[in-house]
């Protein structure tokens, strides 16, 4: 025979009515929230912006940025010693060499 399962609100009804209240919250302040005019990038190329200014070239760039060259140069050095790192552990043992067992 099987027993018909039991629905048990006492548990989490207080945690479901505080989710609700919360979500009933957040919804209303943001549907109450004024949002400004949006200020981004004007006519450039955002994408070749971010180029010149990744590779320090900010003359050529149509907005003025910082440049992010040392950035991409610490990156690229952890990355190739990472590369190193995963090969130098991938690598078997050579056959001359003795291994523990």
């Amino acid at each position: 025979m099987t027993t018909r399962p039991e629905l048990n609100l006492g548990e989490h009804l207080l945690a479901g009515l505080a989710a609700v209240a919360l979500f009933a919250v957040m919804a209303a302040v943001f549907v109450s929230a004024g949002f400004g005019q949006p200020a981004g990038f004007g006519d450039g190329s955002i994408t070749a912006s971010i180029g010149y200014a990744l590779f320090a070239m900010t003359d050529l760039a149509a907005h003025e940025s910082e440049s992010f060259l040392v950035a991409f140069e610490i990156i690229d050095i952890v990355l190739v010693a990472a590369l190193v790192g995963a090969v130098m552990l991938a690598r078997r043992e050579s056959e001359g060499a003795s291994s523990p067992r």
